[in-house]
C-alpha cells in the first residue's frame, strides 16, 4: 500500500514539473533563442514601442517590420532556393526547347554545372528566370511553385525546402504579430515564387510579400481574362531596390528590419534613418555544424559592408551558433 502511495506522489510530482516546464515554455515567446543580450534587446525594443506612455510608443498601424527571405527566414546554401526551383523548371521544360542545348548557360543547367551558372552575370541569369515562366499565366505558375514546394528536396538534408526555415525566426514573426506588428517579406527573390507558400510557412499573406518581378500583361485565354508573363524584367528588389520597393508597395517606413547580407544593407539603413526607436538585425551564419558558416567572401549571401556598418551603428548581429538553440523546426523532433 505504501509503495502504491509513494508511486502516486511521484507521478503527481512529475506531472507538476512537466506542467511548470510547459508553462515556462509558453511564457517565453522566443523559446528557441538562447537567453543572450540579443534576445533581450529584441524583447526590450518590442516592449518599448508597444507600451502606452512610453516616449517611443508606436501606434499599431505604424508597427511595420520587414524581413529579407533567403538567408534570413530560411537557408540559402548551396544555392538560393528560388534558383533551385528555376533550374528544376528549366530541366522540366528542356524537351520542348532543343535549342537550349546550344546555349551555354542553359546547357550548364541541364548538365548540373552549378559553378558556371552561379558565376554568370545577373543579366544572363535573368534569362533563365524568364524562360522558366514559358508563357505561363500567374495562376499556372503559382500552382507549379506549390507543387514544387511539396515535392522538391534540399540536396543536403533531404527535407522539403519549406522545412529549411529558421525556427527562431518563425517565433520572432509570431512574437511581433502578437504585439501588433504587421510583418512583410521584402526579398530580392521573385514575388511570384514566394507568394504561393509564404502564408502557410511564415503566416505572411501574399499581399505582404514584396520581391523582384517579371512584367505581365492582361489578355483573354479560352474565354477568360488572365495575367500572362512577358519576357521582360519589371523590378529588382535588391540593394537600394529594397528601400524603393518598401516605399512603393508598403508606403510606410519600417520601424524594424531583418536581413543577412549586403543586399539588405539599404533596407536596414532606410529603416534606422527614421525617427524614434528603431531595430535593425542581421542574421550572421556562424554555425558550420548545424547549418553553414559564411560571410565576407561567400558567393551566396555575402555579408561584408553590412557587417561593418552593423558593428559601427550598434545593430543587432545574431550569432547563429551562440544565439539559437535550434536552427530548423524539424530539430525539435
Amino acid at each position: 500500500m505504501k509503495s502504491v502511495f509513494t508511486k502516486s506522489i511521484l507521478i503527481k510530482c512529475i506531472l507538476a514539473l512537466l506542467l511548470a516546464a510547459n508553462a515556462a515554455f509558453a511564457a517565453d515567446s522566443l523559446p528557441s533563442w538562447n537567453d543572450t543580450v540579443h534576445k533581450k534587446a529584441i524583447i526590450a525594443f518590442v516592449e518599448e514601442v508597444t507600451r502606452e506612455g512610453s516616449p517611443n510608443f508606436v501606434p499599431p498601424a505604424e508597427r511595420i517590420a520587414t524581413f529579407d527571405n533567403d538567408g534570413t527566414l530560411w537557408s540559402e546554401q548551396p544555392m538560393y532556393f528560388p534558383q533551385a526551383f528555376t533550374f528544376d523548371r528549366i530541366k522540366a521544360l528542356a524537351p520542348q526547347h532543343p535549342e537550349w542545348k546550344e546555349k551555354q548557360l542553359f546547357k550548364a543547367v541541364l548538365e548540373g554545372d552549378l559553378k558556371t551558372v552561379l558565376s554568370a552575370s545577373q543579366q544572363a541569369q535573368f534569362e533563365l528566370e524568364i524562360a522558366a515562366r514559358d508563357g505561363n499565366t500567374t495562376e499556372e505558375y503559382a500552382q507549379i511553385v506549390k507543387d514544387w514546394s511539396i515535392t522538391a528536396k534540399h540536396p543536403k538534408t533531404g527535407r522539403p525546402y519549406t522545412e529549411m526555415v529558421y525556427q527562431p525566426m518563425l517565433e520572432l514573426l509570431a512574437y511581433l504579430r502578437d504585439n501588433g506588428f504587421k510583418t512583410f517579406v521584402v526579398s530580392g527573390g521573385w514575388t511570384d515564387f514566394m507568394r504561393p507558400w509564404t502564408e502557410k510557412v511564415y503566416g505572411i499573406p501574399p499581399e505582404q510579400v514584396v520581391g523582384s518581378s517579371v512584367k505581365t500583361k492582361f489578355e483573354p485565354r479560352n474565354g477568360r481574362p488572365v495575367l500572362a508573363f512577358l519576357p521582360e524584367i519589371n523590378f529588382i528588389d535588391d540593394g537600394a531596390g529594397k528601400a524603393i520597393g518598401i516605399n512603393d508597395y508598403i508606403g510606410r517606413r519600417p520601424i524594424a528590419s531583418f536581413g543577412n547580407s549586403d543586399g539588405d544593407l539599404q533596407m536596414l539603413q532606410w529603416t534606422t534613418a527614421g525617427n524614434g526607436a528603431r531595430l535593425a538585425l542581421i542574421v550572421h551564419h556562424t554555425d558550420a555544424e548545424r547549418e553553414w558558416a559564411y560571410d565576407r567572401t561567400s558567393y551566396i549571401g555575402r555579408l561584408d559592408k553590412a557587417l561593418d556598418e552593423a558593428v559601427a551603428k550598434g545593430w543587432i548581429v545574431v550569432d547563429m551558433k551562440a544565439d539559437w538553440k535550434i536552427i530548423h523546426p524539424f530539430e525539435k523532433k
